[in-house]
């Protein structure tokens, strides 16, 4: 029988597997990555709640860009209700089964080059309308007919890159959810295959064209159309400060298997690995801190939850007046409106 290869897509795991006494990083990984991954649920799902919220209501999806920022939100809420079988996992262990562990490991997978390729085509969108004026106007009538097309093609194309870890992750005996491959040099294809088209090629593709935009933003009077540009720019920085290093770090552990012993890689793996994870809860605080629009919408939507709770407190269902009804009434009608 062929010899199985492990590829790790939570390489805190590996050290457990290679040893047999409690290691010097179970702090970290029994305590911190539960932590961290819970924190993540909570805060990234309230979050990317909101911002649907905001587009379906408030901003109404209006541009293209509105659409691939929304596609976004929707990826990450994807991945984060994974994060509490993760969370179970570093804890204890893998105890869902095969069908789970590809479907959990494979959901990472599939928001990372949905959110990469998003990201991109967010770049490309930007970069012809800034620096191509020529050809920008007609761009402009047609890009929101085929802007849901454009959607759904992301994702298949993320699904299509992420279909070796929805075959091949299954539960090994330490009670882990690894990738298992049958030859180190499948195992190194896939693996570059993926950094390459799903990472490499999108960031040279932003790297090029932010360059031209931020040069033509330069030169260009109005003031208006840099500060659309900030929360663009901020995205795709937070999201490379905090994907790549978790991807260079399993990209290295593809080609060098000694580091499956280094306790110093494995303890730097276990938080760039929360670190990349916690991503899904960054974008809606980057639109609450640098956009205006968003921060204003955020602050409609609290307004009136707490109006309408406070008008429950101080109305009685059972001995309210025609006129208290009435009251609650136009106030939920008007929280309604502004929505």
């Amino acid at each position: 029988m062929m010899a199985e290869y492990e590829y790790p897509d939570q390489p805190s795991k590996i050290e457990d597997t290679h040893s047999n006494g409690p290691s010097d990083h179970d702090a970290l990984l029994k305590l911190f990555l539960p932590v961290a991954y819970s924190i993540t649920c909570v805060l990234g799902l309230i979050g990317n709640v909101l911002i649907i919220i905001v587009f379906v209501f408030f901003e109404k999806v209006k541009t293209l860009t509105d659409t691939f920022l929304m596609n976004l939100a929707i990826a990450d809420i994807l991945f984060l209700h994974t994060l509490p079988f993760l969370a179970y996992e570093s804890a204890e262990s893998w105890i869902f089964g095969d069908a789970l562990c590809k479907i959990i490991r494979g959901t990472y997978r599939v928001n990372l080059y949905t959110s990469m390729l998003t990201l991109t085509a967010i770049t490309v969108d930007r970069f012809i309308s800034i620096t191509q004026v020529t050809k920008a106007n007609k761009y402009q009538v047609t890009k929101h007919k085929w802007r849901y097309g454009v959607c759904a093609l992301l994702w298949v194309l993320a699904l299509i890159l992420a279909l070796p870890q929805f075959i091949y992750n299954r539960v090994n005996e330490s009670k882990a959810c690894f990738e298992v491959y049958y030859a180190p040099i499948m195992e190194l294809v896939v693996a570059s295959a993926q950094m390459t088209v799903g990472l490499a090629l999108p960031l040279i593709s932003m790297v090029f064209c932010y360059s031209f935009i931020l040069r033509t933003l330069v030169k260009a009077r109005g003031v208006q159309k840099k500060k659309s540009m900030k929360i663009i720019v901020a995205i795709v920085v937070i999201f490379i400060v905090t994907q790549l290093p978790h991807n260079a770090l399993v990209m290295a552990i593809t080609l060098n298997k000694k580091l499956f012993f280094n306790p110093i890689f494995i303890r730097g793996s276990i938080v760039m690995e929360a670190l990349a994870y916690i991503h899904a809860c960054l974008n809606p605080i980057l639109y609450f801190f640098v956009g205006t629009k968003f921060r204003k919408h955020f602050w409609r939507i609290f307004r009136c939850l707490g109006r309408h709770k406070m008008q429950e407190e101080t109305t009685d269902p059972l001995r309210g007046t025609e006129g208290d009804s009435k009251n609650l009434s136009a106030t939920t009608n008007i929280c309604a409106t502004s929505v």
